[in-house]
Formats: C-alpha cells, structure tokens, sequence
C-alpha cells in the first residue's frame, strides 16, 4: 500500500508536471472509482487550470482554479501515472516517456500504454494524461468543492501528520495513549492517532527505537515513546528522500526509481541479518498483518 512518503512523492512531482495545465476531457472506465455529484458537476471542471498539489496523511489533493479539487485515495493498489504523450514503445513493451511520472503501488502498468485493464478513470491536459490505476479497485477519485474536503467523513477523524513540523512529542503521546490496551503496533497503523504511518514504516519504526511490535502502549516507558517519535520522523523523511519504497516499477517525476526498501531495517527482509546485532530477522502476524522484526533488538 502507498503510504505518506510515496503519496508525498507523488505531489512532489505533479507539482513540478501539471500546475498550470487545464483539463481538456474526463474518461471514466469504471464509475465506482470516480466520486462525483453527478455528469453536469464533472463537466465543470473541464478547463480549469491547477493551481496546488497537496497531501494530507496517505490523501493526494489536486487543486483547481474555482474552488474544485480532486482528491486521490489511493488504498492498496492505487496508481497516478502522468504520461507527456511523447513517449516511444521499445521491443519489450516498455513506454518510454522521459517527461512521464509513476507512482504507488508497483506495477508493469506503470511502464506500459494507458489505459490498460486496471485503469480507473484518466484526465486529459491536452499535452498529457494522468491516470488513475487500480487493480483491486478500493481506491477512488473524487470531484468536489475545494471547502467541503475536510468534511469528508473519514479525513475528519485523522490525526496530525507524523512528520508535520508542528506535531510536538506531547502531542503525539496523549494521542498514543489513548490506545493503552492495544499493541503499539496496531496504536501506530490507527490513523485516527497519528496520520501516515503504514504497515512497511511502522515496523521500520519499531526496529530503529528498538521497541517489540507486541508491547502494549501503556507498558512503554516515556523514553521508548520518545524513541518511536523521532525514529518514525527520521524514517519517513529519509523515505521521502529516497522517492519512497519499491520493489521494481516505482517511479518518481524524474524517472527515478523510488530505493527506500534497498536500505530498510527489516520490512521484507525476513530471514537475513539485522543490521544492528547481526541476529535473524523474524516474521509474524500482528492482528493479520505480516510483521518483520529483531528478535534480540527488539525483545
């Protein structure tokens, strides 16, 4: 799943790709995907210039001159892929776009022609396309008023964002305490306590500040809530860096493949060495979701 640095990727590159361009002309290949009070309210948006890019939590917001945005979730399969149109197809298949963009969950399609069978909807600039993928389609896209965005139900439950810069530790453990009784694990993916962190960063949180991911909030020591603070801020701002985490196709808007995962502690490397102790990395469930961890760092 795309978590905070690869949707943070994604607006750093649309920035620098569509700000200023109109959209020409909206396809819809499944309706279920596109949020939109109806075809009329579409069609308003046809020739509005963008004007920002943002992104709140794992949320991709696309703004546009008359107060109309769009709002990208990606969820687990979720794709935006900007192609010029200038683009050349080599023997094997793979499009060739020097001015293209790629980025969420890792794909072939990410490197093939558009639209392809896990195109959703895509919106056409004129000088170039985004596409919408999504192979499981619990992602979606939604047109609405600039004003209303915060009142969409589940972004008026979100936490702060980790790696804002005016989240405060405080802040972050009376949020973090409220889920006591949970594992601190499941506390962190909550997104209504601290927004961003999915399931790759938080095990590479737990593994940097040495915390098992099966320690119950209210067993923590302040010193090990201050260590999962500033090493989930230190991994994600070193994810950002690094274009976000990917096994192959991942691109950013410079065609640069995203390398978090090439330097991770233990997220997918089940089996080798930790870096710290040299002991082998374990895999687990955590309320069903896959767990990678030191079992001597992390005892």
């Amino acid at each position: 799943m795309p978590e905070l640095p690869e949707v943070e990727t994604i607006k750093r590159g649309l920035l620098r790709l569509i700000v200023g361009k109109k959209i020409k002309k909206i396809e819809v290949e499944n309706a279920g995907s596109f949020l939109c009070l109806d075809a009329k309210f579409s069609r308003e948006i046809i020739g509005h210039e963008v004007v920002g890019v943002r992104r709140r939590a794992k949320v991709l917001i696309i703004d546009f001159v008359g107060g109309l945005s769009l709002v990208f979730h990606l969820k687990m399969t979720g794709q935006i892929i900007f192609r010029s149109g200038g683009g050349s197809l080599r023997n094997d298949g793979i499009l060739v776009d020097e001015k293209g963009f790629a980025g969420g969950h890792p794909t072939k399609s990410m490197e093939r022609e558009l639209p392809d069978k896990s195109t959703r909807v895509w919106f056409d600039f004129g000088d170039g396309k985004l596409f919408f993928n999504d192979e499981r389609k619990f992602g979606w896209v939604r047109l609405m008023k600039t004003a209303a965005i915060g009142e969409i139900a589940f972004m008026k439950k979100l936490g702060p964002d980790f790696n804002a810069e005016d989240l405060r530790f405080e802040i972050f453990v009376e949020r973090i305490l409220r889920h006591g009784k949970s594992k601190i694990k499941n506390a962190l993916l909550d997104q209504t306590t601290v927004a961003g962190l999915g399931n790759i960063y938080v095990d590479e949180t737990l593994n940097m500040a040495r915390v098992n991911p099966l320690r119950l909030v209210s067993d923590l020591s302040s010193s090990e809530l201050l260590a999962i603070f500033s090493s989930a801020r230190k991994i994600l701002a070193r994810s950002i860096e690094l274009n976000g985490s990917s096994w192959r196709n991942y691109r950013d808007a410079s065609g640069e493949r995203g390398s978090y995962l090439d330097e991770a502690l233990v997220y997918a490397r089940a089996g080798q060495a930790c870096r710290f102790c040299g002991a082998i990395i374990e895999k687990i469930k955590v309320n069903g979701r896959g767990t990678s961890f030191c079992p001597k760092c992390q005892a």
